[in-house]
């Protein structure tokens, strides 16, 4: 059988996107996880003392796998979309360091658009879902 996601019969949807199954979720659970270092980094410039992360947070990448359907897609997009603010982001404050340029203000900036933009994300979560369901 030919390997390749590109050949005919290949792995790739109709879109270009690969197929994850539920390995797909455990991509969203680690782009998840990586956000939020990223975001413990921006808070560490800005000075800002970064809690640990609520069940809820924690759990809201297993909560939309289960969820599923056009919820699942929306936070999918989100992340990523959040995912590229925080890159350039990250990118710039620590350029910023590197030319000795105090990039706080930049920083605390950064922390509360990530803060705003996944406290909206987490509103996709159905109300109530106490976190994701597991099987037996």
């Amino acid at each position: 059988m030919d390997s390749n996601p590109y050949s005919k019969g290949g792995s790739l949807s109709r879109s270009g996107r690969p197929q994850f199954g539920l390995g797909s979720a455990s991509a969203l659970s680690m782009k998840w996880s990586a956000l939020h270092d990223a975001a413990g980094a921006v808070a560490t410039i800005a000075g800002i003392a970064n809690a640990p992360l609520p069940a809820e947070v924690r759990n809201f990448p297993a909560v939309m796998r289960d969820e599923g359907g056009s919820r699942r897609a929306k936070a999918e997009q989100h992340i990523e979309d959040l995912c590229a603010i925080m890159e350039a982001g990250l990118s710039a404050l620590l350029s910023a360091l590197a030319r000795g340029v105090d990039p706080r203000g930049g920083a605390k900036a950064l922390w509360r658009e990530f803060l705003t933009a996944r406290d909206a994300m987490l509103a996709l979560a159905p109300q109530g879902s106490g976190g994701p369901r597991r099987a037996a």
